[in-house]
């Protein structure tokens, strides 16, 4: 078994999420006694908040770098940031280090491809929402057409993301505006939505609606755990 490097804490809320889930898909495929080999290195989210507020994306990456440095020295195998915006900065970190890394991008866009979803809906923070590194890599590495909430619904969902989610605080009437940006993306012509912010499943999930979800935090541990028992 390969050993997992999580850079974690982004939030904390939904690290622990992808603690649980990994454990638990390799207690299910293994049996026993099984759990995953993890070395984990959860940063400061307050510190990482502000550089993204500020736009300072190239000292995020040297934090991000500097911790996944330390996985590799406690013995990573390969990596896995635990979170959809800071893949901004994928390919800084898994150039300083050397070691492989799960693009959740990459996770989920074979998930689409293997569905057959050609056009899919994202939900996200502003940043993976509006730039390009997340959509742009769906679009350009998988044939997959991505469209995103009008600006006053991408507003909201940033905000429930940033003020609540990350807060471990779960709002009805945000599921509701939640449920009801899902259906508008659907009427867009989405055959499917991405959860592309790992707390969003923390809020609304497949029971609250018929259009298909995907869960970046449940792939995104799938395709690790696949990872490091292949």
């Amino acid at each position: 078994m390969k050993t997992i490097g999580m850079l974690g804490g982004m939030s904390w809320e939904s690290t622990s999420n992808y603690y649980r889930e990994i454990n638990q898909l390799v207690k299910a495929q293994l049996g026993g006694f099984n759990s995953a080999k993890i070395v984990m290195y959860s940063v400061n989210f307050e510190e990482i908040e502000k550089l993204q507020t500020a736009g300072e994306w190239d000292k995020t990456g040297i934090i991000l770098s500097n911790a996944a440095l330390s996985l590799k020295a406690a013995g990573a195998d390969f990596l896995m940031i635990c979170t959809n915006t800071m893949h901004k900065v994928a390919n800084q970190v898994e150039q300083e280090t050397g070691l492989p890394l799960l693009h959740i991008a990459d996770a989920t866009g074979e998930q689409l491809k293997a569905q057959g979803i050609s056009k899919v809906g994202l939900l996200g923070t502003a940043f993976t929402m509006e730039q390009e590194f997340y959509k742009g890599r769906l679009q350009e590495k998988f044939g997959i057409e991505v469209i995103v909430p009008n600006g006053v619904q991408r507003k909201l969902v940033h905000g429930v993301i940033y003020n609540e989610l990350v807060q471990g605080v779960l709002n009805n009437r945000s599921r509701n505006d939640f449920i009801t940006v899902i259906n508008d993306l659907q009427e867009s012509g989405a055959e499917a939505v991405i959860l592309g912010c790992t707390e969003i499943a923390m809020l609304v999930n497949q029971n609250d609606t018929k259009v298909p979800l995907f869960d970046t935090t449940e792939i995104h541990a799938q395709a690790a755990v696949d990872y490091a028992l292949s």
